[in-house]
């Protein structure tokens, strides 16, 4: 009867370590997922907010507008004489901006 309480004590302490394995497992694979959203959600949030560059590609569903707005360019047509009408602009198109800080200056 000793070994059978022996060989429980060994088992309920192999068990009691690998259930404290698999919660720093799971612990550590929570913060490493957390970890990557944030980098994710950081990463969009600097595309979404870069200055523009001075040469412009337009995307799908941008306009004029949209594009003077987020570039703080109010006079992309007159620096585009390609662009004669202001309402056909498509996705592709390449026009020159002039970025904030030079506007400012």
């Amino acid at each position: 009867m000793a070994v059978s309480v022996k060989t429980r004590k060994a088992k309920l302490a192999i068990s009691d370590v690998a259930s404290w394995y698999c919660t720093i497992v799971i612990l550590c694979l929570f913060l490493l997922s957390s970890v990557q959203e944030n980098y994710a959600i950081l990463k969009g949030y600097q595309l979404l907010h870069r200055p523009c560059d001075e040469i412009y590609v337009v995307g799908e569903g941008e306009t004029l507008h949209t594009i003077s707005d987020k570039c703080g360019d109010p006079f992309i047509v007159e620096q585009n004489p390609h662009i004669h009408d202001p309402d056909d602009v498509f996705p592709g198109l390449i026009i020159k901006i002039t970025p904030k800080h030079i506007i400012q200056s």
